[in-house]
């Protein structure tokens, strides 16, 4: 499956500036090893040591978050877009 990855603009130094990348990718696991295969670095910056999505990331499948779906091994679908959301905090 084309799944489109929408990378935020903290990361766009690891993608070469690229704001959108399609990979082919069946799971949101998937869609990441392939992100990282063409660009190495970035998904350390998303996924912790712990095989996590990080704490102050957000990934979306279609406006989902994934963590309230099956985190990195939601299914995708042709077409659809994944969303890299570094969390926002505040005081």
């Amino acid at each position: 499956m084309s799944v489109t990855v929408r990378i935020p603009a903290q990361l766009r130094s690891l993608t070469g500036g690229e704001r959108e990348i399609v990979v082919e990718a069946a799971t949101v696991h998937e869609a990441l090893g392939s992100l990282e295969t063409r660009h190495p670095g970035v998904t350390a910056r998303i996924v912790g040591d712990d095989g996590q999505v990080r704490r102050f990331v957000n990934v979306f499948l279609e406006n989902r978050d994934i963590r309230f779906l099956d985190g990195l091994d939601t299914t995708v679908g042709e077409g659809q877009t994944l969303s890299v959301v570094p969390a926002i905090s505040g005081g």
